[in-house]
C-alpha cells in the first residue's frame, strides 16, 4: 500500500493513511493493550511514582493517559466528551489539541489508585479494540479535522491512520517508557513487536526519502535498505523506536521523527 505524504513543494497538505492491514492492526491493538496492562500489574508500589521519558508524567500519570485514550477509543460518546473538553480548553503556551486531550485524561484520574488503574486497563482494552475494529470504512477514510505537525511540517491524517496505527504505537511506546522508568524487562516478540517496528521503519523511510542501510538487533529486529550509497545504522530495534519517537539523542537520518 502506498501512503500519500506531505510534499514540501506543494501548496496543499495531503492525507496520510495507515500502511497496516486492518486485521493485522486489530491483532496488534488487542495484544498491546494486554501487554501494557500486564506490565502495569507487575509494578511495585515504588514504581508508580518514578519519572518517565515523558517529562510531564510519572509512571502513574502515564498509565492514566493510556487508560483515558483507551476509553476514548472504546466508546464514541466518551470520545466526543473528551474531545469537546479538550477543544474548550483551547491552545495555551504552545500546547496543541493533543496536549490538551492527554492532560485531561491524566487530570480526570489524578486520584485513582494503582489497583484502580490496572483494573480499568484490564476492562477497557478489549472494548477499545472492538471500538476501533468496528469503525465504518467511510469513517476510516475521512481526514482528521485538525492537522498535525511532524518534522516541522504540517500534515493531515486519516481517521484510519489514527485508529489502526497511532493508537497502538502510542501504547507500545509507553510500554517502552515503563520499562525505561522501572528497569523492568520488556516482553518482545517478532510476531508482535517486530511487526510494529517494521511498520515504523517503512514510514520512517518514506518520510526522509533517502537511501540507507539499517540493521536492527533483538527479537523485533531485521535488516532494511533502500538504494546503494546511503548511511549505515546498526542498533537495537527498541532503541530505534525510541530515537525516531524523539526520545534520546539521534543523529543523521535517525533525527527524522515518526508519530507515536
Amino acid at each position: 500500500m502506498t501512503t500519500a505524504v506531505y510534499d514540501p513543494t506543494a501548496q496543499t497538505i495531503r492525507v496520510r493513511g495507515s500502511l497496516l492491514d486492518r486485521a493485522v492492526a486489530m491483532e496488534l491493538a488487542a495484544a498491546e493493550y494486554e501487554r501494557f496492562t500486564d506490565m502495569t500489574a507487575s509494578l511495585d508500589a515504588d514504581d508508580w511514582g518514578r519519572p518517565t521519558d515523558c517529562p510531564a508524567w510519572d509512571v502513574r500519570q502515564l498509565a492514566c493517559h493510556v487508560l483515558g485514550m483507551a476509553e476514548l477509543a472504546a466508546d464514541r460518546s466518551e470520545g466526543d466528551r473528551q474531545r469537546r473538553l479538550a477543544f474548550a480548553a483551547g491552545p495555551a503556551d504552545g500546547w496543541s489539541f493533543t496536549d490538551a486531550l492527554t492532560a485531561l485524561q491524566v487530570h480526570e484520574r489524578e486520584n485513582w489508585l494503582p489497583a484502580e488503574i490496572v483494573a480499568g486497563l484490564r476492562a477497557v482494552g478489549p472494548r477499545a479494540t472492538q471500538g476501533r475494529k468496528h469503525t465504518p470504512p467511510e469513517a476510516l477514510a475521512a481526514p482528521m479535522p485538525l492537522p498535525f505537525e511532524m518534522n516541522e511540517r504540517a500534515e493531515r491524517w486519516t481517521v484510519g491512520y489514527l485508529l489502526d496505527t497511532i493508537l497502538t504505537r502510542d501504547v507500545w511506546m509507553h510500554r517502552v517508557d515503563l520499562c525505561q522508568a522501572t528497569g523492568r524487562s520488556m516482553t518482545i516478540t517478532a510476531e508482535h513487536d517486530g511487526v510494529i517496528i517494521a511498520d515504523v521503519v517503512a514510514e520512517w523511510a518514506s518520510r526522509h526519502g533517502e537511501p540507507f542501510r539499517l540493521t536492527l538487533t533483538g527479537p523485533a529486529g531485521g535488516s532494511y535498505s533502500v538504494g546503494q550509497d546511503g548511511p549505515t545504522h546498526e542498533l537495537d530495534a527498541i532503541e530505534f523506536g525510541r530515537l525516531v519517537s524523539g526520545r534520546g539523542t539521534a543523529s543523521g537520518l535517525l533525527r527524522t521523527r515518526i508519530p507515536f
